[in-house]
């Protein structure tokens, strides 16, 4: 099944090129309100389901035995720039299990941030495993991992016991078997499993609305929730969609990105999952098709919807400030 155009890049006044792709819209029972392409496909949802990896964190009494703040809850979901607020979160989140950076297994990278990157080169240092995008979720991995008693050692290896617990979170969310999924290695060294688009979206409905969880499971993803509303600069950092669109809807949206085309989304206040796969790995796609879905399923006014609109819209330019195209919503997608 070829998947169908989900959005336009325009030049001139004429399509330029086009990003196509999937979508699922379910709510908790796996019923699908919304879809376009092949939904039952399996895809790497890479970071977008961080806040079903987050889970054991909260689930196992580490979030309250090292009370970590709404701030660095919101890291444990991050793909974050890098910048210095980042790196600081994380870096206390492991002072308060006894820990530090050397434990991380994610690897050190520049800071995906552009600003943050030139101001590390600048000052002379390199980066650490620290500025890794992903240093807030291992930072999660190992509070969880002591707290629950293991080494943290080798906790990124698919057998390790704290690793398991985090497969366990995302196989009961999206309801899928991860021993018959296709697994792979993620970009911050842990395993992704291929989930059909789906069953990711019915996994995000669950977590909007805590329907189908059990009671302590409900109130962990009320948590997670309540804590990327209250920081979500933690989750994704200056200038970025997932941050911007937050700080507009708060609560009335979880937004995550992923890599390759990825983009996921809880809406508790309808009960809804979303869940998007661009085929070309396309992140400026998958904005402006997440900001699609949020315009159709939430009622947003003016204020609340700046950023979201800015995605439907998104002026192209050159580097003298020149327009030269738009992205947009293909029709299909529009609505």
């Amino acid at each position: 099944m070829s998947n169908p155009l989900l959005v336009e890049v325009t030049r001139g006044g004429i399509v330029e090129s086009g990003h196509a792709g999937a979508i699922a819209v379910c709510d908790a029972e796996g019923g699908v309100v919304f879809s376009m392409g092949d939904i039952g496909r399996p895809i790497f949802p890479r970071s977008a389901i961080k806040g079903f990896q987050a889970l054991p964190l909260i689930e196992s009494g580490a979030a309250d035995r090292f009370h970590l703040t709404d701030a660095e809850l919101s890291l444990a979901c991050a793909s974050h720039s890098g910048e210095p607020e980042h790196a600081t979160t994380a870096a206390g989140m492991l002072a308060k299990a006894g820990q530090t950076e050397a434990c991380l297994e994610c690897g050190a990278h520049w800071p995906m941030g552009e600003k943050a990157a030139r101001r590390l080169f600048s000052s002379g240092a390199k980066p650490t495993a620290l500025h890794n995008n992903c240093s807030g979720k291992h930072s999660g991995f190992v509070c969880a991992a002591i707290e629950m008693g293991h080494d943290p050692l080798g906790y990124i290896q698919p057998d390790h016991p704290t690793m398991r617990e985090v497969s366990a979170s995302i196989e009961a969310m999206t309801g899928f078997d991860l021993a018959k999924a296709a697994r792979g290695v993620d970009g911050c060294s842990i395993p992704t499993y291929a989930i059909p688009l789906k069953n990711i979206a019915t996994g995000f409905a669950k977590f909007a609305s805590g329907e189908g969880l059990s009671k302590s499971r409900a109130e962990a993803v009320r948590r997670l929730r309540q804590a990327v509303a209250a920081s979500p600069f933690h989750v994704a950092g200056t200038g970025r969609f997932d941050t911007l669109v937050m700080e507009d809807l708060r609560e009335r949206a979880f937004i995550k990105t992923g890599a390759e085309g990825v983009y996921c989304a809880a809406l508790p206040e309808k009960g809804l999952g979303i869940a998007i796969k661009i085929d070309d790995g396309a992140t400026r796609a998958s904005e402006t098709a997440m900001s699609a879905m949020l315009t159709r399923f939430l009622e947003l006014d003016a204020s609340a919807s700046k950023n979201v609109a800015a995605h439907l819209d998104y002026r192209m330019s050159n580097w003298n400030g020149i327009e030269v195209g738009r992205l947009r919503p293909a029709m299909g997608l529009a609505g």
